[in-house]
């Protein structure tokens, strides 16, 4: 699949289409199960982005909006070392502009070939964010800095989709 398929993916999650949400979920406890159906009860919109400073969904709805940079790998590690510093340099500017809008920074991790619950979402450690926002971003796993300061993503260390969708249903 690709990176593109990917994005597709979680932008048909959130925007609670019923038979992508059926087809992500057939190797998934039935506790996960019931917690990405209740996408289906408070969907977003959700709109594919094609900005240059590292954000491909938009997703917005009545509480919270947020912005959205998805990753997928074979490897459950993502270094944003690498490429001559461009990934670091998008999630600056990520970061930016979620601080001056007040708008939720997430890192969506897919782990290729994962049975199960396979997106894990992180957030930036940034200020400024109030209200739901900034309660979703206190609960969300940070981006973690290596001892060179690059960020780095672990799989393991991220927060399942499935628990994410359950914490925005409260």
């Amino acid at each position: 699949m690709s990176a593109s398929n990917y994005e597709r993916e979680l932008r048909s999650i959130l925007r609670g289409d019923k038979e992508t949400i059926e087809i992500v979920t057939k190797t998934c406890s039935e506790d996960e199960r019931k917690k990405y159906s209740k996408i289906l009860e408070r969907p977003f919109a959700t709109v594919r982005a094609a900005g240059s400073y590292g954000v491909d969904l938009v997703a917005v709805r009545g509480d919270i909006s947020m912005l959205i940079e998805i990753k997928s790998s074979i490897s459950d590690k993502i270094h944003f070392s690498s490429v001559k510093g461009k990934l670091q340099k998008q999630a600056q500017k990520m970061r930016e502009e979620c601080e001056r809008a007040k708008v939720l920074p997430v890192y969506a991790f897919r782990l290729k070939k994962q049975r199960g619950d396979a997106w894990r979402l992180f957030t930036l450690d940034m200020e400024g964010l109030e209200g739901k926002a900034k309660e979703i971003h206190d609960k969300l796993p940070k981006l973690k800095l290596t001892k060179d300061r690059n960020l780095i993503m672990k799989w393991s260390e991220g927060l399942p989709l499935s628990e994410f969708i359950d914490m925005l249903a409260k």
